[in-house]
C-alpha cells in the first residue's frame, strides 16, 4: 500500500516562494501518476498540477508559469514549486496517486481520478 506524506508548508508573503514536498512510499515511484491539489476553506479540492512524464505536466490556468511540479525517482518523492505566490494561492495542499495501469498519466487534474492521498500541508499567503 502506498503511502504519501506532505511537508514544507508554511506562511510567505505575497510575491514569495515555496516548496512542498510529498514521501513516496510503500512502492516505486514510476507505477504511479502523481499530482497535486489544494483545497481552501469553503471550497472544493481543485487540482493544481500532474505528471504526464518526466518533465511534462499540466496546470491549472490560476497557477500556469509560476507553479513547478517535479519528482526524484532516487528520493520517492514529489514536488511542488510555487514562485510568485498569492494570497489565494492560501489552502492545504494535498498529493495524490493513481497506479499506472495503461502504461502511461494523463495528468488529469480531477480528484476522482486519484486513489491516494497524504494528509496535507498548509500553504498560508500574506498580504
Amino acid at each position: 500500500e502506498v503511502q504519501l506524506v506532505e511537508s514544507g508548508g508554511g506562511s510567505v508573503q505575497a510575491g514569495g516562494s515555496l516548496e512542498i514536498s510529498c514521501e513516496v512510499s510503500g512502492a516505486p515511484l514510476g507505477r504511479f501518476c502523481l499530482g497535486w491539489f489544494r483545497q481552501a476553506p469553503g471550497k472544493e479540492r481543485e487540482g493544481v498540477a500532474a505528471l504526464i512524464r518526466e518533465n511534462t505536466a499540466r496546470y491549472s490556468e490560476s497557477v500556469e508559469g509560476r507553479f513547478t511540479i517535479s519528482q526524484s525517482n532516487a528520493k520517492g518523492a514529489l514536488y511542488l514549486r510555487m514562485n510568485d505566490l498569492k494570497p489565494e494561492d492560501t489552502a492545504m495542499y494535498f498529493c495524490a496517486a493513481a497506479e499506472n495501469i495503461r502504461g502511461s498519466c494523463s495528468g488529469s487534474l480531477k480528484q476522482y481520478d486519484y486513489y491516494d492521498w497524504g494528509q496535507g500541508t498548509q500553504v498560508t499567503v500574506s498580504s
